[in-house]
């Protein structure tokens, strides 16, 4: 075992603070990851404050990680020391359920999560990137081009991926009209990708002032969702719509929108229930789905798309010892679009 430094919240009232983890040694199959950048997610701030309700503390939040390999196991092949590697939500799963099988380990049975999961593996709780170092399964290990930005392509591993699947899942296109609730992590990143595989995209927002940040996004146009004259003129017309948003909302004004088979998939999880009205989905046989993350697959995938489109995140930097003060900022939606921690900062 390794002992590593990292920012862990020891209860659910509790700030992060400095705390030293235990990390396993490299076995043949692993590679120990130095990490430099480590993104920040709503999810890390609900798994802190246990508002899931399934918190182990002490917990160490981030599942966003890029960093470089300093050790590898004998049988590793695909990496060697001094490679970039990036991790995302899952550092392993049961690999043997029908999912698995068929490459959707975010679906896994009995998936290993980055942090908050007990891992069978050393029967001790995972801890994820707030913190120096990190060994990972190579299976669950991926390549990050060598043209896109560390810091800025860190949390393509969760914002990325969660937009993109659904995208691709569905078949967005030339062709497809497509909507996207909600500008933040996730939203920005659904225009980027909507956009880049030639979709005519648009924005739902209450906030007048986004419109010009969602054009540079990749947005044709940007509807404001409070105001039902625009809204009423684009029922039952859209392809797809890609609904971000975890804060209660009217599901069911963007339902009408939805023409005859298409689509709204949610990304977003708002804390209670969404009322649907039978007839939102009746009347034009519509599709009300959910899609989780990507499979390992999957999200090499996303990360070579990102690469060959040069796709990355819109980050602010903040150094470890901000993290708190950042959550609190990310209640109040004060950032475009991720913080990432630089985590040389732990080293400091």
């Amino acid at each position: 075992m390794t002992s590593t430094k990292a920012y862990s919240a020891v209860s659910s009232t509790a700030p992060l603070v400095p705390f030293e983890i235990q990390r396993r040694n490299p076995g043949p199959n692993d590679i120990q990851i130095e990490i430099l950048f480590c993104g920040v997610y709503h999810s890390d701030l609900h798994t802190v404050r246990n508002e899931w309700k399934s918190t182990i503390y002490p917990c160490v939040p981030g599942h966003e990680i890029v960093g470089r390999v300093t050790g590898t196991g004998k049988n590793v092949t695909k990496f060697k020391e001094g490679d970039v590697a990036a991790v995302g939500c899952l550092v392993d799963s049961d690999r043997v359920c029908t999912n698995c099988r068929e490459g959707y380990e975010q679906f896994c049975d009995m998936p290993i999560l980055t942090y908050n999961t007990v891992d069978p593996k050393t029967g001790r709780n995972t801890y994820g990137g707030y913190s120096e170092r990190i060994v990972v399964d190579e299976a669950f290990v991926l390549r990050l081009p060598k043209n896109l930005d560390l810091a800025s392509a860190a949390p393509l591993l969760c914002a990325g991926i969660t937009t993109y699947s659904p995208l691709r899942h569905w078949k967005v296109g030339k062709g497809s009209k497509v909507g996207v609730i909600g500008l933040g992590g996730l939203g920005h990143m659904a225009l980027k990708f909507a956009s880049a595989f030639g979709a005519e995209v648009f924005l739902f927002t209450t906030s007048a002032h986004k419109k010009s940040d969602a054009i540079r996004l990749g947005a044709h146009e940007v509807i404001l969702s409070n105001q039902t004259f625009e809204m009423q003129k684009h029922l039952n017309s859209f392809d797809f719509i890609l609904d971000t948003v975890s804060a209660e909302h009217d599901i069911n004004a963007y339902l009408q929108l939805i023409k005859r088979d298409g689509t709204l998939t949610l990304v977003g999880a708002p804390e209670n229930p969404l009322p649907v009205a039978p007839g939102s989905l009746i009347g034009r046989r519509r599709n009300f789905a959910g899609s989780l993350i990507g499979g390992i697959r999957e999200t090499q995938e996303m990360l070579d798309f990102c690469g060959a489109n040069n796709i990355v995140c819109d980050i602010e930097m903040i150094r470890i010892e901000q993290i708190n003060d950042a959550y609190e900022r990310m209640l109040k939606s004060d950032v475009k679009y991720r913080f990432v921690i630089d985590n040389n900062s732990l080293r400091m």
